[in-house]
Protein backbone atom coordinates (compact mmCIF):
# COMPACT_ATOMS: atom_id res chain seq x y z
CA UNK A 1 0.00 0.00 0.00
CA UNK A 2 1.18 3.50 -0.83
CA UNK A 3 -0.04 6.83 -2.10
CA UNK A 4 -1.14 7.30 -5.70
CA UNK A 5 -2.58 10.13 -7.77
CA UNK A 6 -4.07 10.46 -11.25
CA UNK A 7 -5.53 13.42 -13.13
CA UNK A 8 -7.07 14.13 -16.49
CA UNK A 9 -7.70 17.06 -18.79
CA UNK A 10 -10.47 15.59 -20.89
CA UNK A 11 -11.06 12.83 -23.42
CA UNK A 12 -12.28 12.90 -26.99
CA UNK A 13 -11.32 12.93 -30.64
CA UNK A 14 -7.79 14.23 -30.15
CA UNK A 15 -5.98 13.96 -33.50
CA UNK A 16 -2.43 12.64 -33.60
CA UNK A 17 -1.73 15.71 -35.72
CA UNK A 18 -2.52 18.02 -32.78
CA UNK A 19 0.02 20.82 -33.29
CA UNK A 20 2.70 21.44 -30.66
CA UNK A 21 1.31 24.87 -29.74
CA UNK A 22 -1.91 23.13 -28.68
CA UNK A 23 -0.40 19.99 -27.17
CA UNK A 24 2.59 21.28 -25.24
CA UNK A 25 0.84 23.81 -22.94
CA UNK A 26 -1.62 21.11 -21.87
CA UNK A 27 1.12 18.56 -21.27
CA UNK A 28 3.06 21.16 -19.27
CA UNK A 29 -0.05 21.91 -17.20
CA UNK A 30 -0.60 18.24 -16.45
CA UNK A 31 3.05 17.86 -15.45
CA UNK A 32 2.83 20.90 -13.15
CA UNK A 33 -0.42 19.75 -11.55
CA UNK A 34 0.95 16.25 -11.04
CA UNK A 35 3.95 17.73 -9.24
CA UNK A 36 1.63 19.85 -7.08
CA UNK A 37 -0.40 16.79 -6.14
CA UNK A 38 2.60 14.58 -5.44
CA UNK A 39 4.16 17.25 -3.23
CA UNK A 40 0.92 17.55 -1.26
CA UNK A 41 0.68 13.79 -0.76
CA UNK A 42 4.32 13.62 0.34
CA UNK A 43 3.54 16.41 2.82
CA UNK A 44 0.81 14.12 4.19
CA UNK A 45 -2.07 16.31 3.11
CA UNK A 46 -5.42 14.52 3.16
CA UNK A 47 -6.45 13.27 -0.31
CA UNK A 48 -9.52 15.54 -0.18
CA UNK A 49 -7.21 18.54 0.10
CA UNK A 50 -4.99 17.15 -2.64
CA UNK A 51 -7.72 16.66 -5.25
CA UNK A 52 -9.20 20.09 -4.54
CA UNK A 53 -5.78 21.71 -4.84
CA UNK A 54 -4.99 20.00 -8.14
CA UNK A 55 -8.38 20.70 -9.69
CA UNK A 56 -8.14 24.36 -8.69
CA UNK A 57 -4.85 24.51 -10.61
CA UNK A 58 -6.53 22.94 -13.63
CA UNK A 59 -9.52 25.29 -13.37
CA UNK A 60 -7.17 28.25 -13.44
CA UNK A 61 -5.60 27.07 -16.71
CA UNK A 62 -7.48 28.28 -19.81
CA UNK A 63 -6.29 25.30 -21.86
CA UNK A 64 -8.88 23.07 -20.19
CA UNK A 65 -12.68 23.11 -20.14
CA UNK A 66 -13.20 24.19 -16.54
CA UNK A 67 -12.97 27.48 -14.71
CA UNK A 68 -11.26 30.05 -16.92
CA UNK A 69 -11.38 27.80 -19.99
CA UNK A 70 -15.07 26.83 -19.72
CA UNK A 71 -16.85 26.43 -23.03
CA UNK A 72 -20.01 28.33 -23.93
CA UNK A 73 -23.69 27.43 -24.02
CA UNK A 74 -25.83 28.04 -27.05
CA UNK A 75 -26.64 31.48 -25.56
CA UNK A 76 -22.90 32.38 -25.28
CA UNK A 77 -22.93 32.04 -21.49
CA UNK A 78 -20.82 29.97 -19.10
CA UNK A 79 -22.37 27.35 -16.81
CA UNK A 80 -19.68 25.60 -14.77
CA UNK A 81 -20.16 22.53 -12.59
CA UNK A 82 -18.07 20.47 -10.20
CA UNK A 83 -18.16 17.67 -7.65
CA UNK A 84 -15.91 16.47 -4.84
CA UNK A 85 -16.21 13.33 -2.73
CA UNK A 86 -14.45 11.71 0.22
CA UNK A 87 -14.21 7.94 -0.13
CA UNK A 88 -14.19 6.72 3.44
CA UNK A 89 -17.13 8.83 4.62
CA UNK A 90 -18.93 9.21 1.25
CA UNK A 91 -19.43 12.85 2.08
CA UNK A 92 -19.77 14.83 -1.14
CA UNK A 93 -20.70 18.19 -2.59
CA UNK A 94 -21.70 19.32 -6.06
CA UNK A 95 -22.56 22.52 -7.91
CA UNK A 96 -23.94 23.43 -11.34
CA UNK A 97 -24.84 26.51 -13.33
CA UNK A 98 -22.04 28.72 -12.01
CA UNK A 99 -21.18 31.83 -13.99
CA UNK A 100 -19.05 33.95 -11.63
CA UNK A 101 -17.25 31.55 -9.26
CA UNK A 102 -13.52 31.32 -9.98
CA UNK A 103 -13.06 27.82 -8.54
CA UNK A 104 -16.20 25.71 -8.76
CA UNK A 105 -14.52 22.77 -7.03
CA UNK A 106 -13.96 24.77 -3.85
CA UNK A 107 -17.61 25.81 -3.78
CA UNK A 108 -18.57 22.14 -4.16
CA UNK A 109 -16.47 21.36 -1.10
CA UNK A 110 -18.18 24.12 0.85
CA UNK A 111 -21.56 22.65 -0.08
CA UNK A 112 -20.31 19.38 1.40
CA UNK A 113 -18.93 20.93 4.57
CA UNK A 114 -21.18 23.92 5.26
CA UNK A 115 -24.67 22.79 4.25
CA UNK A 116 -27.00 19.87 5.02
CA UNK A 117 -27.21 19.24 1.27
CA UNK A 118 -25.14 17.64 -1.48
CA UNK A 119 -26.03 19.61 -4.60
CA UNK A 120 -26.68 23.32 -5.22
CA UNK A 121 -27.26 24.85 -8.64
CA UNK A 122 -27.68 28.11 -10.55
CA UNK A 123 -28.99 31.10 -8.52
CA UNK A 124 -28.92 29.19 -5.25
CA UNK A 125 -25.33 28.11 -5.76
CA UNK A 126 -24.28 31.63 -6.76
CA UNK A 127 -25.98 33.07 -3.67
CA UNK A 128 -24.25 30.50 -1.47
CA UNK A 129 -20.91 31.46 -3.02
CA UNK A 130 -21.48 35.09 -2.09
CA UNK A 131 -22.48 34.10 1.44
CA UNK A 132 -19.29 32.09 1.85
CA UNK A 133 -17.10 34.85 0.46
CA UNK A 134 -15.47 32.71 -2.24
CA UNK A 135 -13.68 34.47 -5.07
CA UNK A 136 -15.97 35.59 -7.87
CA UNK A 137 -15.50 37.70 -11.00
CA UNK A 138 -17.78 39.11 -13.64
CA UNK A 139 -19.05 36.36 -15.93
CA UNK A 140 -17.41 38.03 -18.92
CA UNK A 141 -14.01 37.06 -17.50
CA UNK A 142 -14.68 33.41 -18.33
CA UNK A 143 -15.54 34.07 -21.96
CA UNK A 144 -12.34 33.68 -23.96
CA UNK A 145 -11.89 34.51 -27.67
CA UNK A 146 -11.02 30.85 -28.28
CA UNK A 147 -14.32 29.66 -26.85
CA UNK A 148 -16.28 32.27 -28.78
CA UNK A 149 -14.75 30.78 -31.93
CA UNK A 150 -15.46 27.21 -30.75
CA UNK A 151 -19.12 28.09 -30.21
CA UNK A 152 -19.28 29.68 -33.66
CA UNK A 153 -17.90 26.51 -35.24
CA UNK A 154 -20.32 24.30 -33.32
CA UNK A 155 -23.29 26.43 -34.33
CA UNK A 156 -22.25 26.36 -37.98
CA UNK A 157 -22.06 22.57 -37.83
CA UNK A 158 -25.33 22.43 -35.84
CA UNK A 159 -23.93 20.16 -33.16
CA UNK A 160 -23.17 19.90 -29.47
CA UNK A 161 -19.52 19.01 -29.02
CA UNK A 162 -17.90 16.52 -26.68
CA UNK A 163 -14.50 17.30 -25.21
CA UNK A 164 -11.83 17.58 -27.91
CA UNK A 165 -14.16 17.08 -30.86
CA UNK A 166 -12.40 18.41 -33.90
CA UNK A 167 -14.11 21.66 -34.96
CA UNK A 168 -16.17 21.66 -38.12
CA UNK A 169 -16.28 24.68 -40.40
CA UNK A 170 -18.37 25.22 -43.49
CA UNK A 171 -16.67 25.02 -46.88
CA UNK A 172 -17.90 28.22 -48.59
CA UNK A 173 -17.43 26.72 -52.06
CA UNK A 174 -19.28 23.48 -51.45
CA UNK A 175 -21.65 24.45 -48.61
CA UNK A 176 -20.77 21.38 -46.59
CA UNK A 177 -18.94 20.88 -43.29
CA UNK A 178 -15.20 20.27 -43.28
CA UNK A 179 -12.94 19.42 -40.36
CA UNK A 180 -10.38 22.12 -39.69
CA UNK A 181 -8.51 23.90 -36.92
CA UNK A 182 -7.64 22.70 -33.42
CA UNK A 183 -9.43 20.37 -31.06
CA UNK A 184 -11.67 21.35 -28.21
CA UNK A 185 -10.67 21.47 -24.58
CA UNK A 186 -11.60 19.02 -21.87
CA UNK A 187 -13.11 18.47 -18.46
CA UNK A 188 -10.61 18.15 -15.59
CA UNK A 189 -10.43 15.76 -12.67
CA UNK A 190 -8.17 14.27 -10.03
CA UNK A 191 -8.22 11.19 -7.80
CA UNK A 192 -5.86 10.44 -4.92
CA UNK A 193 -5.17 7.93 -2.19
CA UNK A 194 -2.73 8.28 0.70
CA UNK A 195 -0.59 5.64 2.38
CA UNK A 196 -3.39 4.78 4.79
CA UNK A 197 -5.95 4.08 2.08
CA UNK A 198 -7.92 7.32 2.37
CA UNK A 199 -9.49 8.14 -1.01
CA UNK A 200 -10.91 11.26 -2.67
CA UNK A 201 -12.02 12.47 -6.08
CA UNK A 202 -12.81 15.82 -7.69
CA UNK A 203 -14.09 16.75 -11.16
CA UNK A 204 -14.83 20.13 -12.76
CA UNK A 205 -16.12 21.19 -16.18
CA UNK A 206 -17.70 23.83 -18.35
CA UNK A 207 -19.81 21.16 -20.06
CA UNK A 208 -20.33 20.80 -23.81
CA UNK A 209 -19.80 23.41 -26.50
CA UNK A 210 -23.19 24.76 -27.66
CA UNK A 211 -25.10 22.94 -24.90
CA UNK A 212 -28.59 24.12 -24.04
CA UNK A 213 -28.84 26.59 -21.19
CA UNK A 214 -29.58 24.60 -18.03
CA UNK A 215 -28.07 21.35 -19.28
CA UNK A 216 -26.32 19.38 -16.52
CA UNK A 217 -23.72 16.75 -17.37
CA UNK A 218 -22.15 13.83 -15.59
CA UNK A 219 -19.50 15.76 -13.63
CA UNK A 220 -21.68 16.83 -10.67
CA UNK A 221 -23.81 13.69 -10.68
CA UNK A 222 -22.50 11.49 -7.87
CA UNK A 223 -21.95 7.99 -9.23
CA UNK A 224 -21.78 9.08 -12.87
CA UNK A 225 -18.80 11.34 -13.46
CA UNK A 226 -17.52 11.42 -9.89
CA UNK A 227 -17.51 8.79 -7.15
CA UNK A 228 -15.40 7.49 -4.27
CA UNK A 229 -15.86 4.91 -1.56
CA UNK A 230 -13.52 2.77 0.55
CA UNK A 231 -12.51 0.73 -2.53
CA UNK A 232 -11.61 3.37 -5.09
CA UNK A 233 -11.93 6.95 -6.32
CA UNK A 234 -13.01 7.69 -9.91
CA UNK A 235 -13.23 10.81 -12.09
CA UNK A 236 -14.73 10.42 -15.58
CA UNK A 237 -14.68 12.58 -18.69
CA UNK A 238 -16.29 12.51 -22.11
CA UNK A 239 -19.90 12.60 -23.26
CA UNK A 240 -21.90 13.33 -20.14
CA UNK A 241 -25.14 11.78 -21.30
CA UNK A 242 -23.44 8.44 -22.02
CA UNK A 243 -21.58 8.53 -18.70
CA UNK A 244 -24.78 9.24 -16.77
CA UNK A 245 -26.64 6.40 -18.50
CA UNK A 246 -23.86 3.98 -17.60
CA UNK A 247 -23.30 5.27 -14.03
CA UNK A 248 -19.63 4.95 -14.92
CA UNK A 249 -17.88 5.96 -11.71
CA UNK A 250 -20.16 4.00 -9.38
CA UNK A 251 -20.03 0.89 -11.55
CA UNK A 252 -16.24 0.75 -11.28
CA UNK A 253 -16.57 0.76 -7.49
CA UNK A 254 -19.45 -1.74 -7.55
CA UNK A 255 -17.53 -4.25 -9.68
CA UNK A 256 -14.70 -4.11 -7.17
CA UNK A 257 -17.00 -4.41 -4.18
CA UNK A 258 -19.46 -7.05 -5.38
CA UNK A 259 -17.52 -8.94 -8.06
CA UNK A 260 -14.06 -8.80 -6.50
CA UNK A 261 -12.50 -7.33 -9.65
CA UNK A 262 -9.24 -5.43 -9.47
CA UNK A 263 -9.32 -1.69 -10.14
CA UNK A 264 -7.87 -2.17 -13.62
CA UNK A 265 -10.32 -4.95 -14.49
CA UNK A 266 -13.33 -2.99 -13.25
CA UNK A 267 -12.40 0.25 -14.97
CA UNK A 268 -11.55 -1.50 -18.23
CA UNK A 269 -14.87 -3.36 -18.25
CA UNK A 270 -16.90 -0.20 -17.66
CA UNK A 271 -15.07 1.82 -20.31
CA UNK A 272 -14.88 -0.89 -22.96
CA UNK A 273 -18.13 -2.80 -22.42
CA UNK A 274 -20.60 -0.41 -20.78
CA UNK A 275 -20.17 2.87 -22.66
CA UNK A 276 -20.34 3.50 -26.42
CA UNK A 277 -17.00 3.83 -28.16
CA UNK A 278 -15.80 7.41 -28.38
CA UNK A 279 -17.68 8.65 -25.32
CA UNK A 280 -15.72 7.95 -22.14
CA UNK A 281 -12.45 7.99 -20.27
CA UNK A 282 -11.62 7.94 -16.58
CA UNK A 283 -8.85 8.04 -14.03
CA UNK A 284 -9.05 5.96 -10.87
CA UNK A 285 -7.03 4.87 -7.85
CA UNK A 286 -7.71 2.09 -5.36
CA UNK A 287 -7.31 1.95 -1.59
CA UNK A 288 -4.18 -0.18 -2.06
CA UNK A 289 -2.47 2.35 -4.30
CA UNK A 290 -3.32 0.96 -7.74
CA UNK A 291 -3.90 3.43 -10.56
CA UNK A 292 -5.56 3.12 -13.98
CA UNK A 293 -6.51 5.55 -16.77
CA UNK A 294 -8.55 3.79 -19.51
CA UNK A 295 -10.46 5.53 -22.33
CA UNK A 296 -12.41 4.51 -25.43
CA UNK A 297 -11.91 7.80 -27.24
CA UNK A 298 -9.07 8.66 -29.60
CA UNK A 299 -7.15 10.16 -26.68
CA UNK A 300 -7.28 11.52 -23.15
CA UNK A 301 -4.96 14.04 -21.55
CA UNK A 302 -3.83 12.24 -18.42
CA UNK A 303 -1.09 11.89 -15.82
CA UNK A 304 -0.40 9.74 -12.78
CA UNK A 305 2.23 8.91 -10.18
CA UNK A 306 2.62 6.33 -7.40
CA UNK A 307 4.74 6.10 -4.28
CA UNK A 308 6.86 3.32 -5.76
CA UNK A 309 8.19 5.70 -8.40
CA UNK A 310 5.94 5.02 -11.39
CA UNK A 311 4.72 8.06 -13.34
CA UNK A 312 3.07 8.66 -16.70
CA UNK A 313 1.92 11.60 -18.78
CA UNK A 314 0.10 10.81 -22.00
CA UNK A 315 -2.53 11.73 -24.55
CA UNK A 316 -3.01 8.81 -26.94
CA UNK A 317 -2.74 5.05 -26.40
CA UNK A 318 0.90 4.01 -25.90
CA UNK A 319 0.85 2.17 -29.24
CA UNK A 320 -0.12 5.37 -31.05
CA UNK A 321 2.46 7.54 -29.30
CA UNK A 322 5.42 5.25 -30.04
Amino acid sequence: MGWAIALHGGAGDIPLSLPPERREPREAALRHCLQVGVAALKAQRHPLDVVELVVRELENNPHFNAGRGSVLTTKSTVEMEACIMDGNTKRCGAVSGLSTVVNAISLARLVMEKTPHIYLAFDGAEAFAREQGVETVDAINFITPENIERLKQAKEANRVQIDYTQPIQMDPTKEKPIVDGDSQIGTVGCVAVDGEGNLATATSTGGLVNKMVGRIGDTPVVGAGTYANSYCAVSATGKGEAIIRSTVARDVAALMEYKGLSLKEAASYVVEECTPKGTCGLVAVSATGEVTMPFNTTGMFRACATEDGYSEIGIWPPSAEN
